[in-house]
């Protein structure tokens, strides 16, 4: 296989005494839909915001298209655009759907008013949000929020391609939405996928069964800060590793203990 676009080696990390990171191997490779899963608190988030170079690991190395990475994002830019969609889409509650899917480009860019408003329109249309850029976040479901979060991690600069997101992070994307809204959003998240110029390539973390099927092609098992399993999404279903008949299944039954 080529080289990864994003390659995480020895990673570990620590919150106090509770390391939740512990020696983490990961490749992410150009296309790939990956899947973090495994139980709450082992660590799924924090490999995201590491991943995306909002948060320092306290020891291993990650090489971005085989060029290591020193510091966080803002100490340098990565020669990998990367996106993050939020678990709870994090919209400026002030500022109205277009000010906030255009954020950076009004904060960044040289560009002309209304042409970040055409750029807005355009990344709307692709979440199926057209015609809304007026409103306030307060004024949209919790679904609309999270797909104004994906029009967001998508928005790039004509003037800069090379800084467009290649690979979008996205951090329990269906939590909280009822079964037909999840259904949306795990729809979008396979179709924005298959967009010329918009990320081909993607790693989501999530506890939720349909979200794990239908927008995973390759798991990894997360649990106890170490790398447990992956494989296919086809093969969870005929694996007999310990922990993923548990997790799968929902028993209170086997290896993994409960906190509490």
């Amino acid at each position: 296989m080529t080289e990864p676009l994003i390659e995480l080696k020895g990673i570990s990390k620590a919150f106090g005494k509770n390391k939740v990171l512990d020696d983490v191997d990961l490749q992410i490779y150009k296309g790939q839909a990956i899947g973090i899963i495994g139980p709450s608190g082992t660590g799924k988030s924090t490999i995201l915001r590491i991943i995306a170079g909002l948060l320092q690991p306290d020891a291993g190395e990650i090489y971005i298209q085989g060029k290591k990475r020193d510091g966080l994002i803002e100490d340098g830019a990565d020669i990998v655009g990367i996106g993050m969609v939020f678990q709870q889409a994090a919209l400026f509650d002030s500022l109205t759907v277009e000010e906030n899917v255009g954020f950076s480009l009004y904060q960044n860019s040289k560009l002309e008013r209304s042409r970040i408003r055409q750029l807005v329109n355009e990344k709307l249309d692709m979440v199926g949000l057209p015609g809304i850029g007026h409103l306030y976040p307060s004024e949209l479901s919790g679904g609309m929020r999270k797909r104004v979060s994906f029009a967001r991690a998508i928005m790039s600069n004509p003037d800069h391609p090379a800084d467009s997101p290649e690979v979008l992070l996205y951090d329990e994307p269906t939590a909280g939405l009822d079964p037909i809204a999840s259904t949306v959003i795990e729809d979008l998240i396979r179709s924005l996928q298959s967009i010329q110029d918009v990320c081909s390539t993607y790693c989501i973390v999530t506890h939720q069964e349909s979200t794990i099927r239908r927008t995973a092609d390759r798991l990894i098992f997360l649990y106890e800060g170490k790398v447990q399993w992956q494989g296919k999404v086809s093969e969870i279903d005929h694996t007999d590793h310990p922990l993923i008949r548990q997790f799968m299944s929902g028993s209170i039954n086997g290896p993994i203990q409960l906190v509490g």
